[in-house]
């Protein structure tokens, strides 16, 4: 495996200009013999596959969801940021960079985060243009409001249910181009397997979630746009079908999986109360804005918190971090809500919960006011909780959000396999070990709309099927191989008739991956969490229990290959954490930490992105890791301090 970052030579303020110049381009006329699959219909996959079709290409869009808006992008809450200083407060483009990188604690590509921050301004042009309801201020303007890890107020947001209203924006578009058949859609269809072709991905193989059907799908290019894998620690706010298996399948077939250890543990949830959930809730980090966090100062204090006095109560981020106090970052946040809790200063019926309390700014600005900005949040905190936020502090824990890794993509998003394209949560490229909120739609909008269309277009006019590969179709020898591969495992997963579920196997391993590789991590934790996990792997191929049939619709065979996957992926995940010998961003381990319990990096051994390359199943078979050098030459490296 080579790393090719392909990052422009030149000033950073015009490497994205330049490189796109110097882009080969397709003849409008052509683009119409190129076919490209986007696997995947959020805001990256859909901004994707819309603007592809726009161009002029034959797009295949699929989701396993049974409408493109239905995509997880649609749980975003807070907002998304955009450097345009409509608040006058200090922002821009160099800043929001500047952010972003110290953000993700120096682990992050400089090229690629400035791209970002440039692009910003034109994601927020081109919703609004869409008919995106952004809030606005008295005169007109679209309104903003602060989040972690940044001093100025940069965020665009529609009340907490920004994801779902770009959503629809990118849905429109998408539709848009369905309606002029440019684009097809192919609904409750998840991929299985990548088609590599010459050492070029031609296509992918899919099964149908309702006839149980598998199909080849043959095209020219093929774009991944599949999410992130939080669910591999089984409880996380991420939807219940959302999964690791397109990335596994893409890193099998030789795409180096960059960073899998860096997970994002989001501050602002709905604490667990039973160890039946599924899920938990995320509540937007827009909440800390005008939430004040705290706990009392007393140990085991079971009061109310409404007759705890104000000199009671330890609002211990302004404590710790009076730039920034509730606006930390959301592992700063995080650790420190951990903390307080494992010094026994947690409240709740657990002790694993601090307080969110917005009695402060009811008093400033009106329960009236605060209704307009987080009203369905908080009507959605009181329907789970049976608790008013308006009358009681909220309460809050950390957890599992959101996962920096993914598959490693150079500047053009391209994987190491050529023609194999990852966009969004899906690639590694933006957030280095830890993302600031509000990013997360800002990245995939930015992908799909303004990054994919000119790289895609400048691999099609090489090697695309007018190129020295020639037009591969599904009759090729690749899928017959690469379908009678699935075709063997499913029914290895069908006939091992064992006696435990799917969902209990899952279960296990979400505690593995939390108790050992999640908020903290150590040397002798992650050790016996590979052995755990390579035995739990063994049991599960021995012993799960698939019931139906694998022709139709069977829902426990869909989520018994998701977890053989996550099975393998959590392995590699703890085998990451366990290489990386320092602390930074989301990957804290303890025996690297500050006197006052911060991260320590360690940028002479480790400012590198950890790229791993699937060496095999067998026995002995353990991934080999490549390295891609972080050259730091616009941001400084130094400690991360929001003190």
């Amino acid at each position: 495996m080579k790393l090719d970052s392909k990052i422009p030579g030149g000033p950073i303020q015009n490497k994205w200009t330049e490189h796109r110049f110097n882009m080969k381009l397709v003849n409008p006329a052509n683009k119409r013999k190129f076919r490209v699959i986007v696997v995947g219909s959020g805001l990256a996959g859909g901004a994707a596959a819309a603007t592809l079709g726009e161009l002029g290409y034959n797009v295949d869009c699929f989701c396993f969801q049974d409408s493109a808006r239905r995509a997880h992008s649609i749980a975003a809450q807070g907002g998304i940021n955009a450097a345009k200083n409509y608040p006058n407060d200090g922002d821009s483009i160099w800043r929001l960079f500047y952010d972003t990188v110290k953000g993700g604690d120096y682990r992050a590509r400089e090229a690629n985060v400035y791209r970002l921050a440039e692009i910003s301004s034109n994601i927020i042009d081109t919703c609004v243009a869409q008919g995106v309801p952004f809030a606005r201020e008295y005169g007109g303007l679209l309104d903003n409001r602060s989040f972690g890890g940044a001093q100025v107020s940069r965020t665009f947001y529609a009340r907490g249910q920004t994801g779902q209203q770009l959503l629809i924006g990118a849905y429109q578009a998408l539709s848009r181009q369905v309606s002029k058949g440019s684009v097809t859609m192919h609904t409750r269809t998840e991929l299985q397997e990548i088609v590599v072709v010459d050492g070029h991905a031609r296509g992918i193989i899919t099964r149908n979630l309702v006839t149980g059907k598998l199909t080849r799908h043959a095209a020219d290019a093929v774009l991944l746009c599949t999410g992130g894998y939080g669910n591999v620690f089984y409880l996380s706010t991420n939807a219940m079908g959302s999964n690791v298996t397109a990335a596994v399948k893409a890193w099998k077939k030789g795409a180096g999986f960059a960073n899998p250890c860096y997970t994002q543990i989001h501050p602002t949830c709905i604490p667990v109360s039973s160890e039946h959930q599924s899920k938990l809730t995320l509540m937007s980090e827009s909440l800390r804005y005008d939430g004040r966090v705290w706990v009392p100062k007393k140990k085991g204090d079971t009061r109310a918190p409404n007759v705890i006095p104000e000199d009671e109560r330890d609002y211990y981020l302004e404590r710790r971090y009076p730039s920034f106090g509730n606006l930390v970052p959301r592992d700063v946040a995080s650790r420190a809500a951990k903390e307080r809790c494992d010094a026994g200063y947690g409240v709740g019926s657990t002790g694993l919960a601090v307080y969110l309390d917005f009695s402060d700014a009811i008093d400033r600005l009106g329960e009236d006011a605060v209704r307009a900005r987080y009203g369905n949040l908080f009507h959605m905190y009181e329907k789970i909780t049976a608790e008013n936020p308006y009358k009681v502090p909220m309460k809050i824990f950390p957890a599992v959000h959101y996962t920096m890794g993914g598959l490693w993509v150079d500047y053009e998003l391209q994987t190491t396999v050529p023609g194999l394209f990852a966009l969004g949560e899906c690639n590694f490229s933006d957030h280095g070990a830890n993302r600031l909120g509000a990013s997360a739609l800002m990245q995939g909008l930015a992908d799909g709309y303004f990054v994919a269309p000119y790289t895609v277009g400048h691999y099609l006019a090489q090697h695309g099927s007018m190129g020295a590969s020639g037009k591969v179709t599904t009759d090729h020898p690749a899928f017959a191989e690469s379908e009678n591969a699935l075709r063997d495992r499913i029914d290895r997963l069908m006939n091992i008739n064992g006696s435990q579920s799917v969902e209990s196997f899952h279960k296990r391993l979400g505690k593995i991956m939390w108790d050992e590789c999640g908020m903290a991590r150590d040397k002798s934790g992650l050790r016996g969490a590979i052995e755990d996990i390579q035995a739990l792997q063994k049991e599960f191929w021995s012993d799960v229990c698939v019931p139906g049939s694998k022709d139709g619709c069977n829902p426990e065979l869909d989520k018994a290959g998701r977890v053989a996957d996550f099975l393998e992926f959590g392995e590699l995940m703890c085998r990451d954490a366990l290489m990386r010998e320092e602390s930074c961003g989301g990957h804290f381990r303890k025996e690297h930490q500050t006197e006052d319990g911060e991260a320590r990096r360690d940028d002479d051994n480790y400012a590198f992105a950890g790229v791993w390359e699937y060496q095999g199943d067998g026995d002995g078979d353990e991934p080999s890791l490549h390295k891609e050098n972080l050259e730091f030459e616009h941001v400084k490296l130094t400690t991360r301090s929001y003190k």
